[in-house]
């Protein structure tokens, strides 16, 4: 699995995963910065990475239907803390081992990840 994670959350959860063996890139990595929702997801289409976020406007599937891109996965951490978001993102790994990601919104919480599918 390939991520590129938003630039809302912190190095640290980049250097957390490399450190599982897992290719992350960050947007501020890549020049990325600032730019608009959609350049970021037509990066992680061209790379075909998973998009990492916390920014709730991915999760509208009208503008960004999940069907068009190698996955989304929007967190939703009780506390904006890097435990939290580490905690979140590693769960989402682990249920990437049997659920499929491609093509497919993930939000994820502490209680549990909604999925959804949907069409390009």
């Amino acid at each position: 699995m390939k991520f590129k994670l938003d630039e809302n959350l912190p190095e640290r959860v980049r250097e957390a995963l490399t450190a599982q063996g897992l290719d992350a890139h960050t947007v501020s990595q890549e020049g990325l910065s600032g730019a608009r929702d959609e350049a970021v997801l037509q990066a992680c289409l061209a790379e075909g990475r998973i998009l990492v976020t916390l920014d709730m406007d991915f999760v509208d599937i009208r503008a960004y239907p999940p069907g068009a891109y190698p996955g989304i996965w929007v967190l939703r951490p009780p506390k904006q803390t890097f435990r939290a978001i580490e905690a979140l993102v590693l769960a989402g790994v682990r249920l990437a081992a049997t659920e499929p990601v491609q093509g497919r919104l993930w939000v994820i919480d502490e209680q549990r990840v909604r999925i959804r599918d949907g069409q390009a």
